[in-house]
């Protein structure tokens, strides 16, 4: 078994998740007693936020770099960067590291393909819906279309995440207002939603959308489990 390396803390409440799905996961696979060889640095996301707001994008890139190799350092034989936000920065920590980085974006572009769908409407932080690090990655080496929502939407969206959900915090107002942006996205051709902030997830299941919903955060976790273990189709 390959030993997993994970960015966290960004929120922590998702990290959470990893971990806990990583390691059931691998115990129901190999049974008995097993559990994920990992290696886990978790950052204080309040530091990583207030560079964000700031758009200093240089700072978190050196952050994510320093962390990745740490990572490295502790024994890990590939990495993942356990949010989505903080792959606009994908390259240059692949590139200040010697193993691997699983991105988050290709797996879930397989786990969309495995679904012979097309087109996918993307909720996520406003980086993650207005840059082209996530969107581009997913049309340009892809081929999928991705909707969004419209600037007014998309600034509820980032907002309940920021707010609430990076925070522990699950509200069924909040539930809805994610219920009618991702209905707007359906009615506008969405075959499938991408939960693109690993918080999401913790917020909207599959029964409250009317089409595929792809989490991110789990699809992420899976595609580690695979790589450790061998299978899959990522380079580690």
């Amino acid at each position: 078994m390959k030993t997993i390396g994970l960015i966290g803390g960004m929120s922590w409440e998702s990290s959470i998740e990893y971990y806990r799905i990583i390691n059931q996961v691998v115990r129901k696979e190999l049974g008995g007693v097993h559990s994920a060889k990992s290696v886990m640095i978790s950052l204080d996301f309040a530091e990583i936020e207030e560079l964000q707001n700031r758009g200093n994008w240089d700072e978190a890139t050196r952050i994510m770099v320093e962390t990745a190799r740490l990572v490295e350092k502790g024994g890990a034989d590939f990495v993942l960067i356990c949010t989505n936000t903080m792959h606009l920065m994908a390259e240059e920590v692949q590139a200040g590291i010697n193993i691997p980085l699983l991105h988050i974006a290709d797996a879930t572009a397989q786990a969309i393909k495995q679904r012979e769908l097309d087109i996918v409407g993307l909720l996520g932080t406003q980086f993650t819906m207005e840059k082209e690090f996530y969107r581009g990655r997913l049309e340009k080496i892809h081929q999928l279309k991705v909707l969004v929502p419209d600037r007014e939407k998309r600034e509820q969206v980032h907002r309940v995440i920021y707010d609430e959900l990076v925070k522990g915090m699950i509200t069924d107002s909040s539930r809805q207002i994610y219920r009618e942006v991702i209905d707007t996205l359906v009615a506008g051709g969405a075959q499938g939603i991408v939960l693109g902030c690993t918080e999401i997830g913790l917020l909207v299941g599959q029964e409250d959308v009317p089409v595929p919903i792809f989490d991110t955060m789990e699809i992420h976790a899976l595609a580690a489990v695979d790589a450790a273990l061998g299978r899959g189709e990522y380079p580690v």
